[in-house]
């Protein structure tokens, strides 16, 4: 195995130990399976099995079920009877926090318990303390006699475990040794597993669970590292992003987080976050795994060459270094290139599904802040108005050629017409297409190019790939780029011609957010497919999926954040109502994270990484958090939202919408 994967070049999946949860088998090359969680209180019975039939009518093949308390633990054998009695056989998972007693009944009741190890005995009071080794092993003793019995039991009856570590929900011991970092997460769940593997128990599934997407590849990617270099041989692994929230936000969230370690053939079984009913969350798992089904290995970018060596490390963030072409590049957040080269005419009417807005009255554009920087137009027409001063365009080298204002439009072109040095070129800005497929540039070829783009501090990269796996690609060619020394920025173009807007909207979002994860890409254009025709309608859509990307990968911050929980049986309010109602008052808020938690479980831990928290403390309760303090408790759901919008304004984290000031 090459650093965390099979390899870089190409799709392969890992291979896993197979695991089997009652009548299904996972890992060890088996489907990638999708799975979700109820929402429903696990007392009411009834309730619950209506959703759990739901879900599995949808297409899931697990049923996670919160188990809080040995009560609701005893309930799962009333509800697993009732789904049976109804010819429903499809695996439980009972969600365990806080109470080792519960995961010991459930263990003995459904065919999967999920532990998370920065609860499950540590405790999590977001206290600093200092551990001497001799101290720190006897806190490892001491997880190991709570633990061990657990393990026992779901050797006896055969039920499988997740050990389920969240970013958010790390223990004291582990934050004061490791910080809150990837490498935390991973100690966490090796400690777990190493007392696992001391009883001869390996019916193991693993996680490593965050909101933040970076933390999430970067800590599934050290796992699988640690557990080759340690054992040998790596368990199979449940991926998710951990509070995606809702809509187009948590879809794009989910498919960035989840498809870049997918793309590096990493992971078994996924479940899309979502605040949502959970039976809709299986058709956006399905979008995701189809692409992985039945390309056991995809074509090779380069037949019979893998990479030795990597000039960035895949467990921690760097962007790649770049110098700035204009605002392209160094320093500067990645742009967004719009595709307008299939409309007939470009107006100011055609600005405002990319964020421009002209207002007559005032003879003046305003910008969004979700604005494309470029549009690029095949047309041959000039544009007959004025841009608003951020925009750029982008043109074919020969419609480049016939343009009159050359300080506004700028040429693209391919590796030919570049090379040519009769060709004309901009003295400000070109951009040159390489198709990172293997056929797409000669060795010869594409070595003259680099040596050209050294000296050349005018050019950007536009990188894509025509094959299937475009991801792995791109990825190479820009490993190429730095271990070549070619420091020129790069955008990178993604075309899709999936049939559903969904699936499109996935696409892009794996095949472009693995790379932004990586460090790559300086820019992003999306283009969107129907035949021959690019389909003029899905601009704004593309638009907002480029921006949507971006902010979901953490380079280029155009909104609010909202770390919202998909909710579960603990839940105490209507989290979808609430989240609506929140998002509506503060979605003018550009970079404020804001998260709102359905329960104490959830609450504390995964809005680690918040500015500000709205959690469920009772029904009809709510605390407000700064950070990880609690500032209110047991505010009246009521005023909750009001009162958060108080909690904003007094931290100087409120400003008002336009329409307000």
């Amino acid at each position: 195995m090459q650093f965390y994967c099979e390899s870089l070049t190409e799709y392969k999946r890992l291979l896993t130990r197979e695991v089997r949860i009652g009548n299904l088998l996972l890992g060890a090359g088996h489907p990638i399976r999708v799975q979700t969680m109820t929402t429903t209180d696990t007392m009411d019975t009834l309730a619950t099995v209506e959703q759990c039939i739901r879900c599995i009518e949808a297409g899931a093949e697990l049923v996670r079920i919160t188990a809080p308390s040995k009560n609701e633990a005893e309930n799962l054998r009333n509800i697993k009877k009732e789904l049976q009695k109804r010819g429903y056989h499809t695996p439980l998972v009972a969600d365990i926090h806080f109470t080792p007693n519960a995961a010991e009944i459930a263990a003995r009741i459904v065919e999967k318990v999920r532990v998370n190890p920065g609860n499950y005995v540590d405790k999590k009071k977001f206290e600093q303390i200092d551990f001497t080794d001799a101290e720190y092993a006897e806190e490892i003793e001491r997880i190991r006699e709570r633990f061990t019995p657990l393990v026992r039991i779901c050797k006896e009856y055969g039920t499988a475990m997740r050990i389920g570590t969240n970013h958010g929900s790390l223990s004291d011991r582990i934050m004061s040794r490791y910080g809150d970092t990837a490498i935390g997460m991973v100690e966490s769940a090796m400690e777990f597993l190493r007392i696992a593997r001391a009883e001869d128990y390996h019916q193991i599934v693993l996680s490593m669970k965050s909101s933040n997407t970076q933390v999430m590849v970067q800590a599934y990617r050290l796992l699988v590292n640690h557990m080759q270099e340690e054992f040998g041989v790596c368990y199979p692994l449940h991926l998710g992003v951990t509070e995606a929230g809702d809509g187009s936000d948590g879809r794009i969230k989910s498919a960035v987080g989840i498809g870049t370690l997918l793309e590096d053939g990493i992971g078994d079984t996924i479940r899309v976050s979502l605040t949502e009913d959970p039976e809709l969350e299986i058709p956006v798992c399905r979008d995701i795994v189809k692409r992985y089904s039945g390309t056991a290995v995809q074509a090779s970018c380069q037949p019979g060459q893998d990479i030795s060596s990597l000039p960035y490390s895949p467990f921690e963030y760097a962007r790649r270094e770049t110098f700035e072409v204009g605002n392209i590049g160094g320093k500067k957040v990645p742009v967004v290139v719009a595709d307008l080269s299939k409309l007939e005419r470009i107006t100011p009417a055609s600005l405002p599904d990319i964020g421009y807005h002209y207002d007559a009255a005032t003879d003046k554009w305003n910008i969004g802040d979700a604005a494309a920087d470029y549009i690029y137009t095949a047309g041959n027409r000039e544009l007959d108005f004025a841009l608003p001063g951020t925009l750029k365009v982008i043109l074919p080298h020969s419609s480049w050629q016939r343009s009159t204002d050359k300080t506004v439009c700028f040429p693209v072109m391919d590796l030919e017409t570049y090379l040519d040095d009769h060709a004309a070129k901009s003295d400000q800005m070109n951009f040159v297409m390489i198709d990172c497929s293997s056929e797409g540039y000669p060795a010869q070829q594409i070595n003259r190019v680099f040596e050209e783009l050294k000296q050349d501090s005018k050019a950007v990269l536009c990188l894509l790939s025509t094959q299937r796996n475009a991801l792995q690609c791109v990825r190479r060619m820009f490993i190429e780029l730095m271990n070549k020394g070619v420091m020129n920025p790069a955008i990178l173009i993604c075309n899709s011609n999936k049939t559903t807007t969904d699936e499109s909207l996935i696409h892009y979002a794996i095949e472009a957010g693995g790379l932004l994860l990586d460090g790559f890409s300086d820019g992003v254009c999306f283009r969107y497919h129907d035949g021959d025709n690019t389909v003029a309608p899905q601009i704004k859509l593309l638009n907002t999926v480029a921006f949507g990307i971006l902010q979901a990968t953490r380079t280029r911050i155009s909104k609010t954040e909202y770390i919202s929980c998909p909710s579960c049986g603990r839940t105490l309010f209507d989290l979808q109502e609430t989240t609506a109602r929140i998002r509506a008052v503060t979605s003018h808020l550009k970079g404020l994270k804001i998260a709102i938690m359905g329960c104490i479980v959830n609450g504390p831990g995964e809005m680690a990484d918040a500015d500000f928290g709205y959690v469920g403390s009772g029904v009809g309760k709510i605390t407000l958090y700064k950070g990880k303090e609690i500032v209110k408790r047991n505010v009246d759901s009521a005023i909750a939202v009001d009162e958060l919008i108080g909690l904003l304004k007094e931290n100087g984290a409120w400003v008002d919408t336009p329409s307000a000031s």
